[in-house]
């Protein structure tokens, strides 16, 4: 890909105990680099998965003239548990139930020390559940992060943004093939179907169909074939164990909610020491800007930059809308240069 060197790998980190107490058996990660690691080790962007997403989905922002330069930055994307690379329901029977956006970090922690000995991080950057990792990098290891880039993602799960995981959630339980916990017999095609078209009533603003750009920006003849190709289609590639597991992961993520911080979000926030950016979606109906604004005024180094577009969430992911991707690329390089 490009000139510049990548790498993949799968890091076996043993039986991992959560932070639930369970054990999540013989777990590993797999990741990808792209770009060359500094003598100083100085040089990191880590850059988390997102929902259902695997890392050759959100590499398309990657290059000397994308968002993150990997002539600049060493670039490692750990692949979030649960996404069907790095251990997932799909490929573990003994799966545990709850795998929380903490133990992932403390994961990808573990990683980074053990394959390049990597203590710190220029940035972290993320999107969606990504910028949740960010988020619980920046408050978990405060010493070990100069820098997170938020993109569409909160420091706690709003309520409003669980009450559409837990639709989703509950569509996968009415499912004839849901034998539970988290489980089914065979895949539920007609559920997952019907999963789709939730998500893209959410994903997507209302803006963004009052303009009609699922014809007109993205080609679909008409709303019935958007609806298939771009939506059904696209989980359809997932299992439904897997989708299942990282909502529940979605939906518990809070940068509080552990030992350390007791779940005071304010003194969670506080102790974030990195310069955090906050980019949310100015239509973004996951995470509002309303949420990001009550954290900004909560952190100590932030600033709040809405991303000025119709499309929704999808305007933190912008592959194909370029005015999107121009602002993102110019507020992120931005920031990872001050």
């Amino acid at each position: 890909m490009g000139g510049w060197p990548t790498d993949t790998g799968s890091y076996h980190l043993g039986d991992l105990r959560l932070q639930s107490g369970d054990i999540l058996p013989d777990a590993r990660l797999t990741w990808k680099t792209h770009g060359t690691l500094s003598a100083a080790r100085d040089n990191v962007v880590l850059y988390p998965t997102s929902y259902s997403a695997q890392h050759p989905d959100l590499e398309w922002l990657i290059g000397p003239d994308g968002v993150l330069d990997p002539t600049r930055w060493f670039v490692v994307i750990p692949d979030m548990f649960g996404n069907g690379l790095s251990t997932s329901p799909s490929g573990t029977p003994a799966w545990p139930g709850l795998v929380t956006t903490w133990d992932n970090v403390h994961a990808q922690r573990r990683l980074l020390a053990d394959l390049w000995g990597i203590e710190r991080l220029h940035a972290v950057y993320g999107w969606s559940m990504g910028a949740q990792q960010a988020y619980h990098w920046a408050a978990l290891f405060p010493e070990a992060v100069e820098r997170a880039v938020v993109v569409c993602g909160s420091a706690r799960t709003a309520t409003h943004n669980r009450v559409f995981l837990k639709g989703l959630l509950a569509v996968l339980e009415a499912a004839p093939e849901y034998r539970g916990p988290g489980r089914f017999l065979s895949e539920p095609k007609a559920a997952l179907r019907a999963f789709g078209r939730i998500y893209a009533g959410w994903a997507l603003s209302q803006d963004f169909y009052r303009a009609n750009l699922h014809e007109v920006a993205l080609g679909a003849p008409d709303l019935e074939t958007f609806l298939r190709s771009d939506w059904e289609e696209r989980f359809a590639r997932r299992r439904a164990a897997d989708l299942y597991a990282q909502l529940q992961t979605w939906e518990a993520s809070d940068i509080s909610a552990n030992d350390r911080y007791g779940g005071d979000l304010d003194r969670a926030l506080g102790a974030i020491t990195a310069r955090v950016l906050l980019m949310p979606g100015e239509t973004d109906l996951y995470f509002r800007v309303a949420d990001n604004a009550a954290e900004r005024s909560r952190l100590r180094t932030a600033a709040l930059t809405p991303i000025p577009s119709i499309w929704g969430h999808r305007a933190g992911n912008p592959a194909g809308i370029p005015a999107d991707a121009a602002f993102l690329k110019n507020a992120v390089r931005a920031w990872l240069e001050t």
